[in-house]
């Protein structure tokens, strides 16, 4: 991604860092080894398309202490004594958006249907009785390494995407134990300048419908692992446990498990298409307010999946955000599964309607890919744009606002679901120089009545992402819609994390 956009500006990176290994006598020269920095800063990048201006304006960005400070009209003069600056990026007209996120995706299970060590475990009917059954298969055999390598492919290729942050589930039970949890921290740790990986402590057997001892060897492994400073979220799965009873237990004790530990909660929820399983979502927003959620903590709360709620009607949607009051839940939607995996005996299909949760009820909500490579997910990739391009058709969502809404729902709203810092308001852009116009009009993107401006703004983390110019101007993507409609195979992308180019 990076050493296409260095090319580019006519730097050798290949060259560059035979420099650096070899030093310049294997270049055939006797001149010192040129020393590269371990990263490098950026501090302005010209010349780029913002979402939500004037169509065919253009922008000069500046950055400071990791945030954008100032947007301003392109000043072609800037740009050509910046030319050569290590610390300046020419975006060629191409479009700088706020950078990808992961509000949900499991970093212990991808790539177990090409993996050798498992390629005897492949799907004969696509089912999810048999997609739990192979993976319990599969975690029999986990190690360190194979979760390292797995996990290592799904990180490399989540940050090629520019994937910035992400909330990566790693299972706790007795048939792993600890085993993909310590592997998710190193891979956690290794990536921390380029990506922020929160782990979610999960379990996805059951907490209470266990014969041989209620569950206490189980849930006593969760609590340990909530206790680890280097975990983030406690999650778990109501919907394996046996009865209903054990389903509302579940939820009170991962509730309360995170109040304790002021960790993140995130539970996969209402995982079903029956009309007559009442929807458990209404258990887990009584709880919250019995234990006094919003007085005891300020992190976050996220239901994943909730494919039951696709039957709600509009009252009911709309009673559930009255019911939500100023709880901080948000919604995942996880359509390259769900698509996969629900379906009732006539065939109906479901997927939480993302669009429309924020849209006509004011609810946040954000996309996933949840898996990748596996009996619950084979098909996909890591790549977070290619489902919200995806969601144009599965959501019906193709007017401008629409498609900007599905940018959110995999970058600032996933950001938000996942409690990681907000981006500003619209009244952020007060300290936009809007000399040239940005009113909305015919040929112009529109502008986004939320606080997850789908724009780049003064104040915002400066996590961005820049798509690649292409050699026959008119190609290059420069506008929200283009990016969403037009899935580019994420192709010559430039990532910045903090205000650090990603390479």
């Amino acid at each position: 991604m990076a050493a296409r956009y260095l090319a580019a500006q006519g730097i050798d990176v290949d060259a560059e860092m035979s420099k650096v290994q070899f030093g310049q006598a294997a270049l055939g020269t006797t001149t010192q080894p040129l020393t590269l920095r371990p990263f490098r800063r950026i501090e302005t990048v010209l010349n780029a398309s913002v979402p939500g201006t004037q169509k065919s304006s253009l922008w000069d960005i500046s950055i400071s202490a990791g945030r954008v400070q100032s947007i301003s009209p392109h000043d072609p003069v800037r740009l050509q004594s910046c030319l050569g600056e290590p610390s300046s990026i020419d975006a060629y007209g191409a479009l700088l958006a706020p950078a990808l996120c992961h509000p949900h995706i499991h970093l212990d299970k991808p790539y177990l249907l090409s993996h050798p060590k498992y390629s005897h475990l492949q799907i004969q009917r696509g089912d999810f009785a048999e997609a739990m059954d192979l993976t319990n298969r599969a975690k029999n055999d986990f190690e360190i390494d194979d979760l390292l390598e797995r996990g290592q492919r799904l990180v490399d290729e989540s940050i090629s995407a520019g994937v910035t942050s992400m909330r990566a589930f790693v299972e706790v039970d007795p048939v792993v134990d600890t085993k993909c949890l310590d592997a998710g921290i190193t891979l956690k740790n290794k990536a921390r300048d380029k990506c922020d990986i929160q782990i979610c402590a999960f379990a996805q057997l059951a907490l209470f419908s266990v014969h041989e001892d209620d569950g206490e060897n189980m849930r006593s492994l969760v609590r340990s692992a909530a206790q680890r400073a280097e975990v983030d979220v406690v999650g778990s799965t109501p919907y394996v446990e046996t009865t209903g009873e054990a389903m509302k237990k579940n939820i009170e004790w991962t509730i309360e498990l995170a109040l304790s530990c002021q960790k993140h909660v995130d539970l996969h929820l209402d995982y079903n298409l029956d009309p007559d399983n009442k929807p458990l979502v209404w258990h887990v927003i009584e709880t919250l307010k019995a234990k006094n959620w919003t007085a005891r903590t300020s992190k976050s709360i996220v239901l994943g999946h909730c494919t039951r709620l696709c039957l709600f009607s509009p009252d009911e949607w709309r009673k559930l955000k009255h019911e939500i009051d100023t709880l901080p839940i948000s919604f995942v939607g996880l359509p390259t599964s769900d698509l996969f995996m629900m379906r009732t005996e006539n065939q109906t299909r479901g997927t939480l309607p993302i669009p429309s949760l924020v849209k006509d009820y004011g609810i946040n909500a954000a996309i996933g890919i949840n898996n990748i490579g596996n009996a619950f997910t084979p098909q996909g990739c890591c790549d977070p744009l290619s489902i919200a391009s995806m969601g144009v058709g599965v959501y019906q969502a193709g007017t401008v606002r629409d498609v900007e809404t599905l940018y959110e729902c995999i970058s600032t709203r996933a950001r938000s679901a996942i409690g990681l810092a907000e981006y500003q308001t619209k009244e952020s852009a007060n300290s936009m120089d809007t000399s040239t116009p940005t009113s909305p009009d015919e040929e112009s993107e529109s502008v986004s009545d939320g606080k997850f401006h789908p724009t780049v703004l003064p104040g915002q983390p400066a996590d961005l992402l820049l798509f690649g110019k292409d050699d026959i101007e008119w190609r290059t993507r420069k506008s929200i819609s283009e990016a969403v409609y037009l899935y580019d195979g994420a192709n010559n992308r430039i990532c910045l994390k903090g205000g650090v180019l990603v390479e």
